[in-house]
């Protein structure tokens, strides 16, 4: 009996009809990821090409070489800055006023959209003010910050300050507005007050966002870094290829705008770094 029972509940897997292909993923599918080598492998390529096809356009005499000099002597230009005309203090100037700026901006705007984005009262009264100055152009500040600051580093730090802090707060505010309303429910039904609910729930689980919000914004403030500087400027890169520019040469030129790129990157893999070291419990 338990014989027969127990061959009746045996079922036989069935063997794929023969000459039938696996199921091959395709790369293309949404969403999905491609792993660390190919992504660096595609990476790689894309810069090939676009070196490629740079230094042929520029070989080919399509443009004067004068101002448009190819890759090579682009990257000669960039080696002769750092090693003759002390670059390095003026990348040093320009790294020390977007961290200063961005700091003034993000200790601003932090607890400005955490509470915008936690109580509508202040959202109501503050977004009234916020909302209309993130549509003008940090530049049409200049001739204001001159007479105010004059031509010293406040002037250039409050121009970078302007330039991403209302937006900042806005994003910051976006961010609190998404944490999970069943979050902060059970707390207060835990007892927890306001402002303990504000720094024990509702902080922590922004956090993560605030931290891609100031890597996206913080290429924001370096796109304004060359407006900064190029106003009465002694240092800096943008100071550096105003002086180039007195005497066309503009693979000094495109040289600062390579390091400044490259300078981009270098701060955005270091938050990302400091994100994935943080929250590691999202990777």
């Amino acid at each position: 009996m338990s014989s027969t029972t127990t061959e009746a509940t045996l079922v036989p897997l069935e063997k794929p009809p023969s000459g039938t292909r696996p199921v091959r993923v395709s790369a293309f599918e949404f969403g999905r990821r491609l792993p660390f080598r190919s992504r660096l492998l595609c990476s790689v390529a894309a810069w090939l090409i676009f070196l490629a096809a740079w230094h042929f356009f520029a070989a080919s005499g399509a443009v004067n070489q004068t101002l448009l000099p190819g890759p090579t002597a682009v990257g000669t230009a960039l080696v002769e800055l750092f090693a003759e005309r002390d670059f390095a203090a003026d990348v040093g100037q320009s790294v020390k006023r977007i961290l200063v700026s961005f700091g003034i901006a993000l200790a601003i705007a932090l607890p400005l959209g955490m509470l915008m984005g936690a109580f509508a009262p202040i959202e109501a009264f503050l977004n009234a003010l916020v909302s209309p100055f993130r549509y003008l152009p940090a530049p049409s500040f200049v001739p204001l910050l001159l007479m105010w600051l004059g031509t010293g580093d406040g002037q250039k730090i409050a121009l970078l300050v302007i330039g991403v802090v209302f937006f900042l707060i806005t994003l910051l505010m976006d961010n609190t507005r998404a944490v999970r309303v069943e979050l902060v429910d059970c707390a207060r039904t835990l007892g927890a007050g306001r402002m303990k609910v504000l720094w024990h729930v509702i902080l922590p689980s922004a956090l993560p966002n605030f931290f891609d919000t100031a890597r996206q914004m913080l290429a924001v403030s370096w796109t304004y870094l060359v407006i900064a500087e190029i106003v009465a400027a002694s240092d800096g890169i943008g100071a550096m290829m105003m002086r180039a520019k007195r005497f066309v040469q503009v693979d000094d030129i495109m040289a600062g705008i390579l390091t400044i790129g490259i300078l981009g990157l270098i701060t955005d893999a270091a938050i990302r770094g400091m994100h994935r070291l943080c929250f590691r419990y999202l990777y």
